[in-house]
């Protein structure tokens, strides 16, 4: 490294720490540790390594850098700030406060330049494994001998807490199975963690753990530029496997008396403290300070960035008239539009009745897979039994990213932020797939789905007790309620073949995450469901049988449990001569964002008594049938037993039902 690049690079870090404790110093609130120990990695990754273009932080050829320790947000947010992305400096002053740009952690659709939603640690190598793995495919795909369109590099900085996390191991193993030779992790290993030194907690050989993964593994000193020119210049110039770059660090780097301690992890430095530091690292008395010579180097950086993507875009243009059906492809898969028909398409599938949901959602999802080149799927060792797998399409390999297929493994938690990734690259929309119980070890990774509006859909089957001899360790009782209670999140509970149909359609136009929740055993396709979907699904709750004058009862019930409804309905009628209205129920979500009209015409009114019929925790019904509504429910956990024995144990059966209501 030259010593002008170098000076410049070192007048960057510094002010990279200038303005990140500043931040946190106004804001009273903040992470100063990673942002000072981080400062000169961040630098040259700025100043040096990343192909972007600030002006256009969509190119979809960029290189991506994601903050997986996103408490140590006012490093990118110093960065972005300083290379020219729409970070302002009124919103560096304004970090962490009430709708600024610049929030305690990493937002994806709240900062330009941001790539993921970071701070549940390890959450940002996930999702940076799906990324790479999203390019790899686009390569595969789209380039040519002629044309290589897609080349970047994913990098991503991970912390000591990053690494401890299980889901971190999960994403590396299966990062390196696949020889991502398009992924790099900077591990900032500071050794400190947020309770004291991590020798108290760790004692692993790391550099081992990643070799055996199959990773090539570098170990510098994290604040000397020539050591971290020299490793990333290795990487660019041939990289054949993913990398971990081990980047030893003091945390806090510049604190006269904090640096290298817990106690600047996770909290503003002071006062004083502040400006002890930044007399330490020759910074003058003067807050948010940024020399011309900083402003000067990224202004002209931006020309040559700004060219490499008009470069780009002419080669693109070129490709793309040589190769109109790659074209017509990848405008597909960017667009991720699904056709004007396909209403009518799904409604001509033919299906046996009896058929379980999870049968009948796969036969939609291959056809599917035929029409939307961007539906990708995968799961967690479970495909044959979750039914994700894609028939027609091969499953991506390292030597194979032409196939569309993932096995994940038994990783359900790598799977949600691996998925999140391949959303956040903008041309998939992932579908993953598990056994709805084990949704609880992916559950962090839904929630970032739904905060992040990503276009992810979650295929969960073996929805209830009903599933029978595996038990209660696999029986779902309480993960529906736990589900709906994610804003953002469609959870979709189809009761027979025609609502699975309509569900693909709302997973498919919603922004935002879908968990679509199967049966294992075999539904009766309804008459009463065979309804448009404007008609019917896409409201969220809809009248299947009408009462005759005023109803006595108004069921109200989801999945299989509404067949077990229109029977109670039918035995409510004949043999007790009562009126009743049935509601087929499948979305809470879909059904609040109607009309209070709608909603009123539904669950408004004299009713009768209301009852609500599911084969889950009763959370969460109360809204809709009232206090002096009757549940029937699962409040407790299932039983190892034959399916039908476990419906009689529960009272979901028709007499056990009418013994409740009449």
């Amino acid at each position: 490294m030259d010593e002008k690049k170098k000076k410049i690079t070192q007048e960057i870090a510094k002010t990279i720490r200038g303005l990140s404790i500043d931040a946190i110093e106004k804001a009273k609130s903040g992470h100063p540790g990673l942002p000072l120990g981080c400062a000169d990695i961040g630098a040259y990754l700025y100043a040096e390594v990343l192909k972007h273009n600030p002006k256009n932080s969509n190119w979809l050829n960029r290189d991506r850098f994601v903050l997986s320790a996103g408490h140590g947000s006012m490093l990118l947010y110093s960065c972005l700030h300083l290379a020219g992305f729409k970070v302002s400096m009124k919103e560096i002053k304004f970090f962490r406060q009430l709708f600024s740009k610049t929030p305690g952690h990493p937002e994806v659709h709240v900062t330009d330049g941001v790539e993921a939603t970071t701070g549940p640690l390890g959450h940002g190598t996930g999702n940076a494994v799906g990324m790479a793995i999203g390019m790899k495919i686009l390569a595969a795909k789209f380039n040519t001998d002629k044309y290589k369109l897609f080349d970047n590099k994913i990098y991503a900085l991970m912390g000591d807490g990053c690494m401890m996390e299980g889901v971190v191991s999960e994403v590396s193993s299966i990062a390196g199975h696949l020889r991502l030779d398009n992924l790099v992790i900077i591990y900032d290993s500071n050794k400190i963690s947020l309770d004291g030194p991590v020798s108290e907690n760790t004692s692993e050989d790391t550099k081992a753990r990643y070799r055996a993964y199959g990773f090539d593994v570098f170990e510098i000193d994290g604040h000397d530029f020539e050591a971290i020119d020299a490793t990333f210049k290795e990487i660019t110039k041939k990289q054949t496997k993913p990398v971990l770059i081990v980047a030893n660090t003091i945390i806090g780097k510049g604190s006269p008396h904090m640096a290298g301690s817990h106690k600047v992890h996770g909290a503003p430095l002071g006062d004083q403290e502040l400006k002890a530091t930044k007399k330490a690292i020759n910074l003058p008395d003067e807050e948010f300070y940024v020399p011309n010579e900083v402003l000067n180097f990224f202004e002209n950086k931006q020309v040559s960035q700004k060219k490499l993507e008009d470069e780009w875009n002419e080669k693109f243009s070129s490709w793309a008239k040589e190769n109109p059906k790659m074209f017509q492809e990848f405008k597909k898969m960017q667009s991720k539009t699904i056709p004007t028909d396909l209403e009518k398409d799904l409604k001509n599938l033919e299906m046996k009745t009896p058929i379980a949901s999870r049968d009948s959602s796969s036969i939609v999802l291959n056809y599917l897979a035929k029409i939307l080149p961007f539906l990708y799927s995968g799961s967690a060792d479970l495909s044959s039994s979750d039914k994700t797998y894609l028939n027609n399409f091969e499953q991506i390999t390292f030597s194979n990213f032409k196939g569309r297929n993932f096995k994940f493994g038994v990783r359900e938690f790598a799977m949600g932020t691996i998925s999140n990734g391949l959303s956040l690259v903008d041309t998939f929309i992932p579908v993953c797939g598990t056994f709805l119980v084990f949704s609880d070890y992916m559950r962090n990774s839904i929630r970032i789905a739904s905060l992040s509006n990503l276009r992810v859909i979650y295929q969960f089957t073996h929805d209830s007790i009903f599933l029978g001899e595996d038990g209660p360790t696999h029986q779902a009782v309480e993960q529906i309620a736990s589900l709906r209670a994610i804003p953002n999140l469609q959870v979709i509970r189809p009761s027979d073949a025609n609502e699975v149909k309509m569900a693909w359609i709302a997973a498919l136009t919603h922004i935002g995450p879908t968990a679509l929740i199967l049966s294992r055993q075999g539904l009766p396709t309804l008459t009463e469901t065979n309804v448009s979907f404007e008609d019917g699904l896409s409201k969220g709750a809809y009248i299947v049988k009408k009462e005759k004058i005023k109803p006595d009862y108004t069921l109200f019930a989801t999945g299989s449990e509404l067949t077990l409804a229109l029977e109670v309905a039918k035995e409510l009628e004949k043999a007790h001569q009562k009126d009743v209205r049935v509601v087929s129920f499948p979305c809470f979500e879909i059904f609040e964002k109607q009309s209070k009209e709608y909603k009123d015409k539904i669950i408004k009114g004299d009713l009768g008594t209301r009852v609500a019929i599911e084969a889950g925790s009763e959370m969460g019904w109360y809204k809709y049938i009232g206090l002096n509504g009757i549940a029937i429910t699962v409040n407790r956990f299932g039983m190892s037993a034959p399916a039908n024995k476990i419906k009689e144990e529960f009272g979901f059966s028709v007499n056990a039902i009418i013994k409740k209501l009449v």
